[in-house]
């Protein structure tokens, strides 16, 4: 979920001329969270009075079934003023809240509907949202309203203190009585005094309007936003479906390698020395070439059979570990490459695999499309974390967008909570930085 807000440009010397203090009381985001504030009022009244009246007759009805249509009302009635809201808060605080997570039915119709209306959290989180903004709505109106009132009212009082001699027959502003005294603003050093007050009531507003406002962000986000474990569920969820399209693809490739590799070339060895047999009684000398040309097949489907399953699970890494395995694929690639492996102890299988294949498909880059004349791929740990940097003097200009390799192994990497950033300049060089989760 993304929170913040857009930075205010300045030219550059009234930046440094005019402090943040300064500028706050005229500046946009105050006069925005300050309607924020104000807003949260006949906000909350609605909320309230629309949750405890529907609450109230839900409860009172359930000794038949009317109460529940009733309160699966409140329910939905509270998840749109939820909606209401995060616009709200979008608009004027600039805070960006993810939709919550849709209800789960089990099963289908109306009925199914009013049961995962019932079972979500998150409308109960937003019935709460309900009671809580009228308190909180009464508060901040209160608190907002008097000081910014008060402050511009004192701060502005020589603009409008000639009304009270003028009209009122008074001196000024009558600020205590006690039938024996009394207390006028008037005067130049009591006039003073009040602009001074009103002064730093106005300087001191926003940042209180701030406060509060930072509040509210913790109201939506935290009740009318997705909860962690929602989100959590989501990305397994999301995660779960990458690797699966993962493992179809490379079933796909495993079975597309062996259709077009071994099994043809086993398919062309079977049909020749079935010829040479024929052939052995007849012209020994053609059938002996023609079984000399079948070994020659053995040899290379052998070696496409070890290539095949070298993609699948390198013997070397299950023997060796990480380094010797990289060494070994270093060292097809078509530039020079440095490898430099620095780990405490190795990984479980299921990660070192995945940085093994990683860095393989990063450095099949580099021979295909760099244009590089040297190499480095650095692995290391820190805390909970195994970081790969593979890094070439290349052209650059690489780039993880969507339908890109990078951006495949970007989704790879995520399936296991993981992260791929890229840092390609147009000219090079190229730095490409991997996180994995480090589990030994």
């Amino acid at each position: 979920m993304a929170t913040g807000y857009p930075e205010t440009r300045y030219p550059d010397d009234t930046r440094h001329r005019v402090p943040a203090a300064l500028r706050a009381p005229v500046a946009g985001r105050t006069w925005r969270e300050f309607l924020y504030l104000i807003l949260n009022l006949p906000m909350g009244i609605i909320g309230f009075v629309y949750a405890v009246t529907m609450l109230s007759c839900g409860a009172g009805l359930l000794i038949t079934f009317l109460g529940v249509p009733v309160l699966a009302a409140m329910l939905a009635g509270c998840r749109g003023l939820g909606r209401i809201e995060r616009g709200r808060a979008r608009a004027l605080l600039r805070m960006d809240v993810a939709e919550p997570e849709p209800i789960r039915q089990r099963g289908s119709g109306l009925m199914a509907w009013v049961g995962g209306l019932f079972r979500s959290g998150t409308s109960w989180r937003h019935v709460l949202y309900a009671f809580l903004l009228f308190p909180w709505g009464v508060f901040t109106f209160v608190v907002a309203v008097v000081l910014w009132t008060y402050g511009w009212a004192a701060l502005t009082y020589p603009l409008w203190q000639w009304v009270f001699p003028a009209y009122v027959h008074r001196p000024g502003l009558q600020v205590f009585s006690n039938g024996d005294y009394s207390l006028y603003l008037d005067g130049p050093f009591k006039i003073t005094l009040t602009v001074l007050v009103g002064l730093l009531l106005v300087l001191a507003t926003p940042w209180v309007i701030r406060g509060l406002a930072g509040v509210d962000r913790l109201m939506v986000g935290g009740l009318l936003g997705p909860s962690r474990l929602a989100t959590r569920v989501h990305e397994l969820e999301t995660d779960r479906g990458t690797v699966v399209d993962t493992a179809a693809a490379d079933l796909r490739r495993i079975e597309r390698d062996l259709h077009d590799g071994a099994q043809a070339r086993l398919v062309a060895l079977a049909m020749d020395l079935g010829l040479a047999k024929e052939k052995l009684a007849e012209d020994p000398e053609a059938a002996a070439k023609m079984v000399d040309e079948a070994h020659g097949e053995v040899k290379t489907a052998l070696q496409e059979l070890r290539d095949l399953a070298r993609g699948i699970h390198p013997a070397i890494l299950t023997d060796r570990g990480l380094g010797p395995a990289l060494s070994a694929v270093a060292a097809r690639c078509t530039v020079p490459v440095a490898v430099a492996v620095d780990l405490p102890a190795r990984p479980v299988p299921a990660i070192e695999g995945i940085a093994y294949f990683t860095v393989s498909e990063l450095l099949t880059n580099i021979s295909k499309h760099s244009g590089a004349s040297r190499a480095t791929v650095d692995i290391w740990q820190t805390e909970d974390r195994m970081l790969l940097q593979v890094s070439d003097d290349g052209r650059g200009g690489a780039s993880a967008e969507a339908g890109s390799g990078l951006a495949g192994l970007a989704e790879r990497l995520d399936a296991v909570d993981g992260l791929l950033v890229v840092d390609s300049p147009a000219g090079g060089p190229t730095r490409i930085t991997a996180e994995l989760p480090w589990r030994a």
